[in-house]
């Protein structure tokens, strides 16, 4: 983790994390650390630790929205978690999600939706989901000097063509479609990849066959980088966690049992205490009940 700096919320180590940073890490074998983040204390937080990159992901539509999956998130969503994430955040890479239906109706619309999450939103890039299909797409975008991230294998917006969660890349012609797909996106000028829940020898495989920096999540050791979301590492979303989530904390459950206390303390007025109390000087305090006194009997 890194030290924080007196008299400044920036690291001592501190330094601006670009698509560059992508790149030169994969070049130099180093492994690329990103995690979803929603608001302004959380990216706070991860820019402090030193993570490379944040992703304002469409997952905050079942983490942090409630919604059943992702495909309700709207654009105006979208850019108020990632001004709040651009406000906390100063090294790490900004990546915002392009949510359902921002990206798959024109090539006009995919443009000037990415270029909001530059211009309001304050990212430093765009992800976006699908291959083949989306070549035209994703190379108007890059002509308008906004970086692209793309997304392959488990695709959640597709989650009602892909009829749930179900892991991709399985059978001899998925893997060939997502490894032609990841080449399809290199050559249209991705600067980096997520692969999501496909088979670890896939993944692998795929990192090592293209230039561009993958991004695993469910896809095993072999990517250049990892991302979770949030609130699933934290255990901080309990409604389910996926398989291929390490849990590092239960703020959950340390939440339910801080609120338990809370309430038994309010219940029995242990809480507020004299500690938490603000005080009036017994001068003060008895001229008042004087006035009070003198006011009653005019």
């Amino acid at each position: 983790m890194s030290t924080i700096a007196p008299d400044t919320d920036l690291p001592l180590d501190y330094k601006k994390k670009t698509i560059k940073t992508f790149h030169q890490k994969k070049e130099r074998g180093e492994s690329i650390a990103m995690l979803t983040g929603y608001d302004y204390p959380t990216a706070l937080a991860l820019d402090r630790s030193g993570i490379d990159a944040i992703l304002v992901g469409d997952s905050l539509g079942m983490v942090v929205l409630g919604y059943e999956n992702t495909v309700p998130v709207t654009m105006e969503e979208m850019l108020h978690h990632c001004r709040a994430v651009a406000r906390g955040a100063r090294s790490a890479l900004l990546i915002g999600d392009m949510p359902f239906m921002s990206y798959q109706v024109s090539v006009e619309l995919a443009v000037s939706n990415a270029g909001r999450f530059l211009q309001e939103g304050g990212m430093h890039a765009v992800k976006l989901e699908g291959g083949r299909e989306r070549l035209d797409t994703i190379r108007a975008i890059i002509s308008g000097g906004i970086p692209v991230m793309g997304h392959l294998g488990l695709t959640p917006q597709s989650i009602h063509a892909l009829g749930g969660y179900h892991p991709q890349g399985r059978t001899t012609a998925d893997a060939r479609r997502i490894l032609e797909d990841a080449l399809f996106l290199e050559e249209a000028g991705c600067f980096s990849l997520v692969l999501e829940s496909v088979p670890a020898r896939l993944a692998e495989f795929i990192s090592k066959r293209i230039s561009i920096p993958t991004i695993g999540i469910g896809a095993g050791s072999g990517c250049d980088g990892q991302v979770l979301v949030v609130h699933d590492m934290l255990g901080f979303f309990d409604r389910f966690t996926p398989k291929f989530v390490k849990k590092y904390a239960d703020l959950h459950g340390e939440m339910q049992r801080a609120f338990g206390e809370y309430i038994s303390d309010v219940v029995a007025r242990r809480y507020p205490s004299r500690e938490h109390t603000v005080e009036i000087p017994e001068k003060e305090w008895q001229l008042f009940l004087g006035e009070i006194a003198v006011d009653k009997h005019k």
